[in-house]
């Protein structure tokens, strides 16, 4: 190991969280190399509850000892390193703050009931679904204006809200592949597509104190660090 791979930041992650997920688009997207521990979320390592006591992923730690475990802190921490399509210009627009606190808020909290509706009895699977759609109405509204959720090119707003329009649509697939949201449809489809996605989403085992350093964030590593591009 090199003195450089041992100065590395350390991302916790886990595949499938959205959160973690859009953390690591934007490493990826920044080609910004990190040491990746992937968790599993019923066995929390202890350096991560150290680091952490949320127990929540994403969580990095930087070679200062400075944690960071905010997703959205996490993707500021990454476009300050390297930013080649200008996503902090889209951070700094009102539009787009509003539109992710939306997604992080009320559509993430109608998501995990449509998600896991047999927990949450007091309404329909369809009820949860359908005050999800509120916000699936506004975000086919902005895509059939432009490519993406913030103009023409896949930005901060994109890499946020996408992991968690993955999950709603992966809860009843058919109607999803039926619905109205043809835009948004098109939309998701480029970002499941796209070698920034995929250079994403590289399985690791599950990480321990005895775990060999996984690295993750660089461009030969993750296949590119290239934005989705539009379908033509």
């Amino acid at each position: 190991m090199t003195s450089f791979e041992r100065q590395l930041p350390i991302l916790y992650s886990f595949r499938r969280c959205p959160y973690a997920m859009r953390a690591r688009l934007a490493i990826t997207y920044a080609n910004t190399p990190v040491e990746l521990r992937e968790v599993q979320l019923r066995n929390k390592p202890g350096a991560l509850l150290t680091a952490s006591s949320k127990g929540t992923v994403p969580v990095l730690v930087l070679p200062s000892g400075q944690v960071v475990d905010e997703s959205l802190d996490i993707i500021q921490w990454a476009i300050q390193i390297n930013d080649p399509d200008d996503w902090a210009s889209c951070w700094e627009s009102a539009g787009c703050q509003t539109l992710i606190q939306r997604n992080d808020g009320e559509f993430k909290y109608y998501l995990d009931r449509y998600k896991y509706a047999d927990r949450y009895p007091d309404q329909s699977m369809e009820y949860y679904r359908q005050q999800g759609e509120c916000f699936l109405g506004d975000l086919e509204q902005r895509l059939q204006q432009s490519t993406y959720l913030c103009g023409p090119g896949f930005s901060i707003a994109d890499a946020a809200i996408a992991p968690f329009i993955r999950q709603f649509a992966a809860v009843e697939q058919d109607w999803f592949a039926h619905s109205e949201y043809h835009a948004l449809r098109h939309w998701l489809r480029v970002f499941l597509d796209s070698t920034l996605f995929a250079g994403s989403m590289q399985h690791y085992q599950p990480w321990t104190a005895d775990s060999p350093q996984q690295l993750f964030g660089r461009a030969e590593s993750n296949r590119s660090n290239s934005p989705p591009k539009p379908l033509k």
